[in-house]
């Protein structure tokens, strides 16, 4: 795949949260939460650590654009406190809120397109989920 090809499956899976391998699956359980794998090709989450990229992220694009337009709205209309109020907390709650989704997507779809890791941790991560591996196998027979 080329790098054009890559950043173009990474948006797309991103953004409809679906799987990054299959492209059919879910990548989402619920809202923000990120599936344990996916129901179609078995894709194992647990790779997956986008921790809080999200936030940052829509902090960065979608905030601070935000807080610029209701400083200009201030100053250019001089509306009264409690409209600026009413009008400044629902757009900067719902504008941050919603691309949390999209934005969690990319990274993770990003991490599995990239196949990153942190460096030096792949064989903790390893040892940690075989132990988990082992602790599900062990309740579920029990």
């Amino acid at each position: 795949m080329k790098i054009n090809e890559h950043a173009a499956w990474v948006f797309k899976s991103g953004w409809k949260g679906l799987c990054p391998r299959c492209g059919k699956g879910a990548m989402f359980k619920s809202w923000l939460k990120v599936s344990d794998r996916c129901e179609v090709c078995g894709l194992d989450y647990r790779f997956a650590s986008p921790d809080d990229g999200p936030a940052f992220f829509s902090l960065c694009f979608v905030a601070f654009p935000l807080l610029f337009l209701m400083v200009w709205l201030q100053v250019a209309l001089e509306p009264p406190f409690w409209v600026l109020l009413a009008i400044a907390v629902p757009v900067m709650c719902i504008g941050c809120l919603l691309p949390l989704r999209p934005i969690k997507g990319w990274l993770v779809a990003s991490q599995y397109v990239n196949r990153s890791v942190e460096a030096g941790t792949e064989k903790l991560w390893a040892d940690m989920h075989a132990r988990e591996d082992e602790k599900k196998r062990s309740e579920g027979s029990e």
